[in-house]
């Protein structure tokens, strides 16, 4: 079976029918695929939606996670110092996830000190761009092949970066001993964050499409010769190319953190506007199962001049992908946005009795979509998805018998799960958005 481009002539606003399947265009590097697996299974718990009750995870085992992700997080190397672009994202965020969550396990402010330390490392790198904004660009930076050799910023990697960012800048100001230390910072952190957001939204980079709305990334970068946008940005708000589910997803899931900590409601819309986007995307499979594609065209900018689309279609055969879009989903679900029950019952149906080979103590888990592994992708065609962990009792047994706390996908993971099972991950309490006007 092949992927293929799609043809139109007359491409829609919105267009996500099937098509056959090729191979996807290349295999992520090995930071890139670990950080894919750790970051997705990092999901928040809020007032929209509850798991049914659990026995808090056991005392012992959760010690020794901890134990041992310790010694892992904090031999690394400090890619805070060097990292740009969606780096940011792929290797920073790792990081400042694992020490946010890694406090709220704890208790230990030397988490906080941490985390400070790699923040201020990243964030001080920022230059100022054409347009005033402060940015992280790099070569290559739009990270696409669709889009190639622009030296510019990212999206992605900044989001993914300045979501722990303003969750633990949350979390200082809501602690007297520690924002008598770092409240400075913490609001300047929540400021940084602000003026990211209106830095792609004034770039034309948000797009309202049929069914809710997208982020693109954008067709022009830096002239290092002359310090000013390329040619490109001339067709700011028509062109450029919508980024794939998992990039969306990351994004979105920045915007949830931004509301939660800064009450706007504009970060809800456009988060809610995604998953809108997100759940006409997902087909029913087999009757109980769900299954989505890597990446659908969603407006004229994502074809070519000949009708072609600007990237292939269909599954992609890297599990860890989808492990990202479902731990937005249940981050969607549990702040009351779009996505229901149900979808989370057909959800752990997919991943528990479709694409697991049952068996508790070296599980394993195939494609969504039950296709062969692709050999660039041998051992992750499908993964574990942790955000569902609270909600399924067998695939809590399999995270708790296969988990390596201090692999690298452990950095961000372990603590996450200690505290979410243990009791100590807060519940936040979005407020209402205020009623329609009649």
């Amino acid at each position: 079976m092949i992927h293929r481009q799609r043809s139109h002539r007359k491409p829609a606003p919105n267009c996500s029918r099937r098509q056959g399947r090729t191979r996807a265009p290349s295999a992520a590097g090995p930071f890139a695929l670990l950080a894919i697996l750790a970051l997705a299974a990092i999901a928040p718990l809020t007032a929209g939606a509850e798991p049914p009750a659990a026995a808090p995870m056991d005392e012992e085992l959760a010690r020794n996670w901890l134990a041992r992700w310790e010694q892992a997080i904090t031999g690394e190397r400090r890619y805070c110092d060097t990292e740009m672009g969606e780096e940011l994202g792929w290797l920073v965020s790792p990081f400042l996830n694992g020490f946010y969550y890694g406090y709220l396990a704890t208790g230990d402010a030397k988490w906080v000190d941490r985390f400070v330390d790699w923040t201020d490392a990243w964030t001080k790198r920022g230059v100022k761009e054409p347009d005033g904004f402060i940015g992280w660009p790099k070569d290559d930076g739009a990270s696409t092949s669709v889009l190639p050799g622009l030296y510019t910023d990212n999206m992605l990697g900044e989001a993914m970066a300045l979501r722990p960012t303003v969750l633990m800048a949350n979390a200082i100001l809501k602690t007297p001993s520690l924002r008598k230390r770092y409240g400075d910072k913490a609001r300047g952190y929540i400021s940084l964050a602000e003026q990211t957001f209106r830095k792609w939204d004034a770039r034309g980079c948000w797009r309202q499409v049929k069914v809710g709305g997208l982020w693109v990334a954008p067709p022009f970068g830096i002239d290092k010769r002359t310090g000013r946008w390329t040619d490109g940005y001339a067709r700011r708000t028509t062109d450029g190319f919508s980024l794939p589910a998992n990039k969306q997803n990351h994004i979105a899931r920045w915007l949830l953190a931004m509301y939660d900590v800064t009450h706007k409601l504009i970060y809800r819309q456009r988060a809610e506007q995604w998953f809108l986007q997100m759940r006409s995307r997902m087909r029913p499979q087999g009757g109980r199962f769900l299954v989505w594609d890597y990446w659908d065209p969603a407006g004229p900018w994502d074809y070519k001049p000949d009708g072609s689309t600007k990237h292939w279609v269909g599954v992609h055969p890297n599990g860890g992908y989808y492990a990202i879009d479902v731990e937005a989903i249940v981050d969607a679900y549990e702040h009351g946005l779009v996505f229901t029950k149900a979808d989370i019952d057909r959800l752990i149906a997919t991943n528990r009795d479709f694409m697991w080979n049952k068996q508790v103590v070296g599980a394993k888990f195939g494609r969504i979509d039950g296709g062969e592994a692709d050999p660039r992708w041998a051992s992750s065609p499908g993964v574990l998805w942790v955000p569902l962990t609270p909600y399924d009792a067998t695939l809590r047994r399999a995270m708790e018998a296969n988990h390596n706390p201090a692999s690298w996908g452990g950095l961000s993971v372990t603590p996450w799960y200690v505290a979410r099972m243990t009791g100590k991950l807060p519940a936040v309490t979005p407020p209402r958005p205020p009623a329609p006007r009649r």
